[in-house]
């Protein structure tokens, strides 16, 4: 096989940056494309958690773990602080807006959750669990392989041209302006089916959710919280104390159409209030910290629950990367090395990547 000379990477997301990161790494000189910029959507919204091992006995459990070390290696290379990524505990609790909790306490409550909540359960500790800024990160790895030799295009990917004989990847329309490549890789998140138009894909869903951003000084402790409401609904209400003084909060799913622009995606006003007055359940500190963002973003799904990551079949050049869910920033590293290696090698060699062929699921075209 022959390695691509002429690579466009459509989706600065997580995904697509760290492909372009791991081609770079290689000698490669791939063309990164996105509508907006780096991390414009999911990659640049989300909490940025990391777990070693909560995907054990299920598909994702090599592709996490290689990750979860990828990440720390990429701290190490790159700079913890660019990255944002730091160890950190993890804790199960249980919190209400009324009721008596205690019989679910099995530990002391730190001192900064001092609300109607108790702590159930350590889950995760420094060398289990960690985070990193999820836009400094997607941002840094683009910065890095454009300094190594990518191309960063602002543009809407709207056509592949293919061979009419081969059906093979002969070029990517952008813009209306057509590009020569040999391979593509379509990292385009929940705008998945948007690429469905030119060629056949498995469906990828997009499922919304709110998260709000308070200023708050908090200890690196994640927190996995089963809350229930004053009028008994239950959820998970994820809370994520980041350095330089600020939390991510989680847990209100929403629904909506997705635009194509990613710019428009926003939480509704009653989203955010909610978790801003469930973080004051947990904390005092929380209910009284400034909103520094509210915030919104759409993670891709697949049918199975497991990421797309391979060749596209009866499409040679083209290869997809999505479909990772809540587990996008964590896996981006090991994902990214795997595309590189298909690209580069003609298959992953990091990775047994059969359980996330494509082909595994079927395939369809959108009319339009």
């Amino acid at each position: 096989m022959t390695a691509p000379d002429r690579i466009v990477i459509c989706g600065a997301g997580a995904i697509g940056a760290a492909t372009a990161y791991f081609l770079t790494r290689r000698g490669a000189r791939p063309v990164l494309v996105d509508r907006a910029r780096p991390a414009a959507a999911a990659s640049g919204k989300a909490a940025g958690f990391l777990a070693l091992d909560w995907n054990t006995g299920t598909p994702l459990d090599g592709l996490a773990r290689e990750s979860f070390a990828l990440h720390r290696a990429l701290a190490d290379e790159l700079g913890a602080e660019r990255l944002g990524h730091r160890p950190m505990d993890a804790l199960m609790t249980a919190a209400a807006d009324a009721g008596d909790l205690e019989r679910y306490r099995r530990l002391p409550n730190p001192g900064w959750l001092d609300g109607n909540v108790v702590a159930h359960e350590v889950i995760g500790g420094p060398a289990t669990t960690a985070q990193v800024d999820p836009r400094a990160f997607t941002t840094t790895l683009a910065e890095e392989a454009v300094a190594a030799g990518a191309e960063l295009v602002t543009g809407v990917v709207d056509g592949l041209v293919l061979d009419e004989a081969s059906g093979a990847v002969r070029g990517v329309s952008i813009d209306g302006e057509v590009r020569d490549a040999d391979a593509v890789v379509l990292a385009l998140g929940p705008w998945t089916p948007q690429a469905q138009r030119w060629i056949p894909l498995p469906q990828v869903f997009g499922t919304k959710s709110a998260s709000v951003v308070l200023g708050a000084d908090a200890p690196a402790q994640a927190v996995f919280s089963e809350y229930v409401a004053g009028d008994g609904r239950r959820s998970t209400i994820e809370i994520y104390p980041r350095a330089g003084g600020t939390v991510y909060i989680s847990g209100h799913p929403e629904h909506g159409t997705l635009p194509d622009d990613p710019g428009e995606i926003a939480p509704t006003d009653a989203a955010v209030g909610e978790l801003r007055r469930i973080a004051g359940v947990h904390s005092a500190a929380l209910g009284d910290a400034e909103l520094v963002a509210a915030t919104a973003c759409y993670r891709p799904l697949t049918v199975d629950g497991v990421p797309l990551i391979g060749p596209v079949p009866g499409v040679p050049g083209a290869i997809i990367a999505t479909g990772h869910a809540s587990w996008g920033i964590l896996n981006s590293p090991a994902t990214g090395r795997m595309v590189s290696e298909m690209l580069l090698d003609g298959r992953s060699t990091s990775l047994d990547a059969t359980p996330f062929d494509p082909a595994r699921l079927p395939a369809g075209r959108i009319a339009g």
